[in-house]
């Protein structure tokens, strides 16, 4: 049987895992450990916050290992991404948006990979029927407005939900889905996972891959493949790239995300679920949430959690930036930082609509979570989702080929688009 190596654990990469196992013999590598949820609970974090010894955003690696942060190289934005098995997909909120839209749009139609998904993952908005009080207030009020609020669609077994509030933390109830679940099946089926181990760049010869170049502690080698899929995230997969020799474009994307937050006494967003319903709007999204990262580092959110209300604007920026050895640039455009002001206007209207004072209104950092776009697919690889300076036998499976921001949770999209090019791949077996 030939030999498969799947870079990268998360959406893309334990879908293709999952896809290509018998097929080939594959083995998955893991830049990071296996995934263990912070257990520190959110009045002993409370307390770390007030000695004042959380200032930088990076310190949470020392308590929280998979939660990797970088900062863009003028320090302007936070970039969060997880190192571990599953990927970010353990840090996410378990949104389950179908955004889809520009890869239709150049001839790459996933309705039977979202179909199947549909079949595999439980997906539903039945955490609506558990909303605290707050939530359905919030979720009325935006309606009256005429923002047309719609629950959002999660990943998991919301029923046996907590409502702990820790979805970006890990999920300790087991009810959020993740990738490792596709793992799992992967490894079943015979699949090999090598955690803590570091793929910088693929080995090519000719017009072939032969393999990748790894580290793992002081130990270097390569391991060799009749096929590599790289999946190793938006920031990871260009870098990997770059260190190969194969050129890619300077359109990295990242959802920024910016909250708009109030001082509300005993409102306890922080024990609702994240995200719990989305407004779309142009170029951006809206929804409540409480922004954890800005809670622990940014000194205006000073007052205790439960007194904390927030609405997150989230950007589909500029597909203008990009990342190397040397550090991440990202800048926001003028029509970012507009549509961006335009977003904090409205969350500031809905809350100043609930009863908060402006005075008492306050912003978060801003950060990202949702990399990609720097090797975009266009109507050319619409069949074979290959770039022709790609070697014939290395793909790509994240969000590396999205086209450009969606400023929306991608993890399902992903999916289906690893999906796809597994099925392309399985011909090569």
């Amino acid at each position: 049987m030939k030999r498969a190596i799947v870079v990268g654990s998360g959406a893309g990469g334990a879908t293709a895992a999952k896809e290509l196992q018998g097929r080939f013999d594959v083995t998955v590598l893991e830049a990071g450990k296996g995934f263990r949820p912070l257990s520190l609970a959110l009045p002993t974090l409370e307390k770390l916050r007030r000695t004042g010894l959380l200032f930088d955003e990076r310190e949470i690696q020392l308590i929280f290992p998979p939660m990797h942060i970088q900062k863009t190289t003028d320090a302007g934005m936070i970039l969060v991404r997880g190192v571990g098995l599953g990927g970010t997909t353990t840090l996410c909120t378990g949104n389950a948006l179908r955004m889809d839209h520009d890869l239709k749009a150049i001839g790459i139609n996933l309705d039977a990979e979202f179909e199947e998904i549909y079949h595999e993952i439980p997906i539903g908005t039945d955490h609506q029927k558990r909303w605290h009080k707050l939530t359905r207030h919030l979720f009325a009020l935006c309606d009256e407005m005429g923002l047309n609020p719609q629950p959002t669609p999660k990943m998991g077994n919301y029923d046996q939900c907590i409502h702990c509030g820790r979805c970006v933390l890990g999920c300790q109830s087991d009810v959020r889905w993740d990738s490792r679940r596709f793992l799992d099946v992967a490894v079943q089926h015979g699949a090999h996972v090598v955690t803590d181990c570091t793929v910088e760049s693929v080995v090519i010869e000719g017009c072939k891959a032969t393999g990748v170049r790894m580290r793992q502690g002081l130990l270097r080698r390569v391991y060799t493949a009749d096929l590599v899929v790289l999946a190793a995230g938006g920031l990871g997969t260009p870098i990997i790239l770059q260190n190969s020799g194969i050129t890619c474009e300077p359109t990295l994307f990242v959802d920024p995300v910016l909250c708009v937050a109030a001082h509300s006494p005993k409102s306890w967003q922080c024990r609702e679920v994240p995200m719990p319903f989305v407004m779309q709007r142009n170029g951006y999204i809206l929804s409540p949430y409480f922004d954890l990262l800005s809670f622990f580092f940014n000194k205006t959110w000073r007052y205790p959690a439960q007194d904390i209300l927030a609405f997150m604007v989230k950007l589909a920026d500029s597909n203008v930036g990009s990342i190397s050895r040397t550090g991440l640039d990202k800048h926001l455009t003028d029509q970012d930082r507009s549509r961006l002001d335009e977003g904090v206007r409205t969350c500031k209207q809905i809350l100043c609509r609930y009863g908060a004072r402006e005075d008492d209104l306050f912003l978060g950092s801003l950060n990202a979570g949702h990399p990609g776009g720097m090797l975009p697919l266009t109507h050319e690889e619409a069949e074979t989702l290959h770039h022709a300076h790609l070697p014939e036998n290395l793909y790509v499976a994240d969000a590396t080929l999205l086209p450009r921001a969606r400023g929306n949770p991608p993890i399902l999209t992903i999916i289906a688009l690893a999906k796809r090019v597994s099925h392309i791949c399985a011909q090569l077996a």
